[in-house]
């Protein structure tokens, strides 16, 4: 189902590309850097054992606000993101704040991870973070399990929860924000789209590929000419080299969730994203098949994981994901905040 929603950015804030950009800005790491330090500074690292030898880190932060948490909320970040990510601390800030336990997952060879695991990161390695979600359910089993995600985190989240029930693992309710549906889709929408949007991905992914040949030398991961190519070529390069797609088009399509894919979601889910967003098209999204417990907001304005509503640098996601919480977590059942002398 589509539900309206009501936001309303500053007419100078409308602008897709300002909001994209805002999205990840430093600015607004540098404004909430004490809210932020409630977050990072009591966080425990976590190193995962996801099955098949493959391990993967987090870090896990318990709040305070509540004498119990009120649920677990695993944050994925987007791609070449990190738990480190603006929009991860933030969302997972308020969160906290909310009397919720925060589980902030790398995916393999993001943040500082490059060394944990031999073979390279693709977005088709679903059943290593099914994996991690798992384990993240044994060792904290006594709260409701939420996850979410924002652009290809938002895709993994919304995947996760399709192979959850037959991994074991009860969700309580799944968001997505500006999720990947269809790769290609999204693949053709950064080509098409001002030069720097490319230049960011392929700036991050290609250090991060240099980190992981320099951590395992003893093979040539790609060549100097592999390297220098673009987007579309590099990510070719590394499907014929490093994994049995075939081709390029199979290894996109094996991680879309469009067209009906999403409609044996078994739990509440929740898909937010804008129509103004440079990444994702918002076509794919009115094309879907949803569950009857989906529900699908798509704002005006926003741009990719953006939402910041004024000069306060605020994103109105954070509002949005607290007030859906509720109503899948249950806003009743939070308990009494705890009382500070």
């Amino acid at each position: 189902m589509s539900v309206p929603t009501s936001f309303h950015p500053r007419r100078w804030l409308r602008n897709p590309h300002v909001q994209s950009v805002l999205a990840s800005s430093g600015v607004r790491s540098m404004l909430f850097r004490r809210r932020r330090a409630m977050l990072e500074n009591g966080a425990t690292e976590h190193i995962l054992d996801c099955g098949n030898g493959v391990r993967l880190q987090g870090f896990h932060s318990r709040q305070s606000a509540l004498a119990r948490p009120r649920a677990l909320v695993v944050l994925l970040h987007g791609w070449e993101g990190s738990v480190q990510s603006s929009y991860i601390l933030h969302t997972g800030s308020r969160l906290l704040a909310e009397g919720c336990d925060v589980f902030r997952l790398n995916f393999r060879d993001h943040g500082q991870t490059h060394h944990l695991n031999a073979e390279l990161f693709h977005s088709c390695r679903i059943d290593e973070v099914v994996g991690a979600v798992r384990q993240i359910a044994r060792l904290f089993p006594d709260q409701p399990l939420a996850i979410g995600g924002f652009s290809l985190g938002g895709n993994f989240a919304l995947r996760v929860a399709l192979h959850a029930p037959a991994g074991g693992i009860s969700l309580a309710w799944v968001f997505a924000v500006c999720p990947v549906i269809r790769p290609r889709a999204a693949l053709t929408s950064i080509e098409n789209a001002p030069w720097f949007y490319e230049r960011y991905f392929m700036h991050k992914w290609r250090g991060s590929l240099r980190r992981k040949q320099a951590l395992f030398p003893q093979r040539e991961l790609f060549s100097k000419t592999e390297l220098r190519g673009n987007m579309r070529e590099l990510t070719r390069s590394m499907v014929l080299r490093h994994t049995d797609f075939g081709t390029l088009e199979n290894y996109l399509d094996g991680y879309s969730i469009a067209g009906d894919r999403l409609a044996a979601l078994a739990m509440p889910a929740t898909i937010l994203t804008a129509e103004d967003d440079p990444v994702i098209p918002v076509a794919e999204f009115r094309a879907l098949a949803l569950a009857p417990a989906t529900e699908l907001c798509i704002v005006a304005h926003g741009g990719h994981c953006g939402f910041i509503g004024d000069l306060s640098l605020r994103s109105w996601a954070e509002d949005f994901i607290v007030a859906r919480l509720d109503r899948a977590i249950g806003a009743s059942a939070a308990p009494e905040r705890v009382l500070k002398a």
